[in-house]
């Protein structure tokens, strides 16, 4: 069991003001793999005055200090890499396979993609007598999830880093082990002490402290909206910068005219990967309705053919949900769907057989779904699918469009004009057509409640960045 009970601030692995301890499961088996404290005010003030002292110094550092910090760091992570795989595998329950081949990789990727726009970035230029500069806003404080762990946490610190900002991070207090091992590599790297602080804690605890502190000059999110909520509303009296990645309940649009096999199947592993701990996943299945039939039959095949099993085992399976809680959220929420007549066309209620111990469910799938029952609206998070028919273009479109929030759409059609035809309508900040990748270069955010402001690549330097005007 791993003793994670000290904070990282000004560059030392510190005790907590006063100890308050946290459990860490391992959701595979529910047994404890290590302790957190809960941090206090204190803590994160002392993390906010490491932050603001650093700042000084590291806010004026040049490009060339920054690129040469952000390569020790790439290296550094790749010295961990197994490390954090293992440590995103036991904390949330992500397969090995899984956990080294995507999750660990967005750290990797996230510190390569900021290195590079860091090198072409333009932090200066003139427009007319002015010269326009892009500054560091200063002090910023980091509020991450538990689903996608580190590469919450580097894609706002690699770009925060490489713009000249000092951070404060709060991980999510189910899943601290990939955060620890990330002060360690920051440590490895060499950062000055200060840059990078690290303090455990809840949301109403330290995440409420971090949001309202006067001395930190930006808050970046990621989570349920209605923690956003919250957040914006404690940031508002201090008048801070305000960055949120909040949830999704994407469309994913399927016409008559796809190999209705091949794009159905795609659609229900794309809402499985992760355990549907996703907030961009494609859970909500558009299906025009001269195919609707035959995809339902399609998707419930793959979703009763879908693999479970333990977080430690290798293979291509999913794993459980990540605590107790969130298996009760996922569980109350089918039954519902179930109550408000929704088909059940695979999976339902209780854990898969043979997986007793752990917090597994079984993917589900819902069929004769109306978009305005509450499983087609609000944000399950889990392995939960909705099928929903449609008749034509507009009407998937006005489908696609009716919900609250807005971060990713999928698109699926051979017909190139159509598919473009029906991007430029989708309320949403990502949208994907044929299934083609999102890289790591391309912004990460989107519309409605689903969040403001970008992450990623070059389109992730803006919200830590200030500009001036100079006038001659």
């Amino acid at each position: 069991m791993k003793n994670l009970s000290h904070f990282y601030i000004n560059g030392q692995w510190v005790s907590p003001e006063k100890p308050n301890d946290f459990i860490v499961e391992n959701p595979s088996n529910e047994r404890q793999i290590g302790t957190i404290s809960l941090g206090t005010n204190v803590d994160v003030d002392k993390a906010v005055t490491a932050a603001r002292n650093a700042f000084n110094q590291y806010g004026f550092s040049s490009r060339e200090e920054r690129i040469a910090l952000l390569e020790k760091l790439l290296s550094a992570y790749m010295n961990r890499y197994d490390e954090m795989a293992q440590a995103i595998s036991q904390e949330m329950g992500a397969p090995i396979d899984f956990a080294t081949a995507a999750q660990a990789d967005c750290g990797r990727g996230h510190i390569q993609t900021a290195l590079d726009a860091l090198k072409n970035y333009e932090f200066q230029h003139t427009s007319g007598n002015a010269t326009i500069t892009h500054e560091p806003i200063g002090v910023c404080g980091f509020i991450t999830p538990w689903n996608w762990p580190i590469n919450q946490i580097v894609c706002k610190v690699a770009p925060a880093l490489a713009t000249g900002c000092t951070v404060v991070l709060k991980p999510s207090e189910i899943a601290p082990l990939s955060a620890h091992v990330f002060a360690k590599i920051i440590d490895d790297a060499g950062f000055p002490a200060g840059v990078f602080n690290l303090v455990n804690g809840d949301g109403m605890g330290v995440g409420s402290a971090i949001s309202s502190h006067q001395d930190i000059d930006m808050v970046s999110f990621t989570g349920s909206t209605r923690a956003g909520s919250l957040i914006s509303k404690s940031a508002a009296d201090t008048v801070k910068r305000v960055a949120l990645e909040l949830g999704g309940k994407s469309p994913n649009i399927i016409f008559d005219d796809v190999d209705l096999e091949s794009i159905v199947t795609k659609g229900v592993v794309g809402c499985m990967e992760n355990t549907g701990q996703s907030c961009n996943a494609p859970t909500r299945m558009l299906v025009q309705e001269s195919v609707y039939d035959d995809a339902v039959k399609i998707a419930t095949q793959v979703a009763n053919n879908i693999k479970i099993d333990r977080a430690d085992k290798p293979g291509n399976h999913i794993g459980p949900l990540v605590s107790k809680a969130h298996f009760d959220k996922v569980q109350s929420m089918i039954k519902e769907a179930i109550e408000s007549g929704a088909t059940l066309s695979a999976g339902g209620l209780g854990k898969p057989e043979g997986f007793e111990l752990g917090h597994f469910t079984k993917p589900t799938i819902f069929s004769n779904v109306n978009n305005k029952m509450n499983i087609a609206q609000e944000e399950v998070f889990g392995p939960v699918l909705v099928i929903i028919p449609f008749k034509d273009e507009q009407e998937a479109i006005t489908l696609a469009n009716d919900s609250p929030y807005g971060l990713a759409a999928y698109i699926n059609t051979p017909d190139e004009t159509k598919a473009s035809r029906v991007a430029r309508q989708m309320r949403a900040g990502m949208v994907r057509i044929n299934w083609a990748s999102h890289h790591y270069t391309s912004p990460f955010g989107g519309y409605k409640q689903s969040g403001n402001g970008r992450e990623w690549g070059t389109y992730g330097f803006d919200d830590y960045l200030e500009i001036k005007a100079t006038s001659r």
